[in-house]
């Protein structure tokens, strides 16, 4: 069976793998080289790079019409499969192989349609999800079900550790989905008979934007908890800390957890809170963030332009820099708001810059 693979990140890498094995892959696709990392230098994708691996022929067209279109149709393959390719395929690229074009998506269709399954999923508390292969169609991850495999995520997974596993399985679910279409036993099942078009409307997942990396306080504890494990390692949710960085300048953070009596009694925001108090705090070097149920403790960040840290080691060298330059006393490093005028805030302000990388 003779087959082109689509594909461009890091997701789709186990995949092509997989496809190259079960069948014979004669071209792989995949978007054009970018300009990536500070020195902007041009880039080839992951999908790239592993076909380079694999002796596999690269096509990078900007687009899927007229010359790629017609490069497709010569190489008259049986099917096409698609895993994170990033763009949209036309219909009558679709239409080109007899066996149709297959499609690796995470999450449990109709539920979680879209470019960010994993994040949504993550993001919503999800426990029980899948990974499924789909007949592609016109629509946007819409097409019946060929494979299909249930995903249990973890309490405490991050968004990286699920986009791993997932691709893991999404790989084998394809070799499985090929085998199938190849001796004719592969079977389609409408995505109906797993949710409703209700289900699917409210949980259609879009590209992230920057402003939705922003790790509001005021939400459930247990929501900020799932919000920042939807977003690490990367790209990472971001903190607004008023006191201690500019309003174009925030934290990364990687990493955090509920407040709970094991935290001690040193880190007891109460003290300065009044009630319904929504912001970002500080008591003694542990940064923390209101939830409407309680706290939650920032473990792991990375300060704009410096490398991750510990969340403690980080306001531990703010108050030992303010406490030595004489802002504040060490007697009042016991909590102090990071949104208002304080002396100390100021004093953070003044010295966030010296935090030792």
């Amino acid at each position: 069976m003779r087959g082109v693979f689509f594909g461009t990140s890091a997701f789709a890498v186990p995949a092509l793998r997989a496809f190259a094995a079960a069948a014979t892959c004669t071209l792989v696709v995949t978007q054009p080289a970018r300009p990536a990392g500070r020195g902007k230098r041009l880039a080839e994708t992951p999908v790239a790079v592993a076909a380079a691996e694999l002796g596999l022929p690269v096509y990078a067209p900007e687009r899927l019409r007229g010359e790629a279109a017609l490069r497709l149709a010569a190489e008259r393959a049986d099917v096409f499969a698609l895993a994170s390719y990033g763009k949209l395929v036309p219909q009558a690229v679709l239409d080109l192989p007899p066996l149709g074009a297959i499609n690796v998506h995470p999450s449990a269709l109709p539920r979680y349609r879209g470019a960010t399954p994993l994040q949504a999923q993550i993001r919503d508390g999800v426990r029980e999800g899948a990974v499924t292969i789909i007949a592609m169609d016109a629509g946007l991850d819409t097409g019946d079900i060929v494979e299909r495999a249930p995903l249990a995520i973890g309490e405490r997974e991050t968004y990286g550790e699920l986009h791993d596993r997932a691709a893991a399985l999404g790989a084998e679910l394809l070799g499985r989905a090929c085998r199938a279409l190849a001796t004719g036993t592969a079977t389609r099942t409408p995505q109906r008979q797993f949710g409703t078009d209700a289900e699917a409307d409210a949980t259609m997942t879009r590209p992230l934007q920057k402003t939705d990396l922003l790790l509001t306080p005021g939400g459930s504890a247990r929501e900020l908890v799932d919000f920042v494990r939807s977003l690490a390692p990367a790209p990472g949710a971001r903190l607004a800390l008023p006191a201690v960085l500019p309003a174009d300048r925030m934290l990364k953070v990687s990493a955090v957890h509920a407040l709970t009596k094991a935290d001690g009694p040193a880190v007891d925001p109460r003290a300065l809170l009044a009630p319904g108090y929504h912001g970002t705090a500080f008591a003694s070097g542990t940064i923390l963030i209101a939830a409407r149920d309680g706290w939650v403790v920032v473990d792991r960040l990375t300060p704009p332009d410096r490398r991750e840290m510990s969340a403690r080691d980080y306001g531990g060298a703010l108050s030992a820099a303010a406490v030595e330059a004489g802002f504040v006393s060490a007697e009042e490093l016991g909590a102090e708001r990071l949104t208002g005028p304080e002396p100390f805030s100021a004093a953070l302000r003044a010295w966030a810059a010296t935090v030792p990388t």
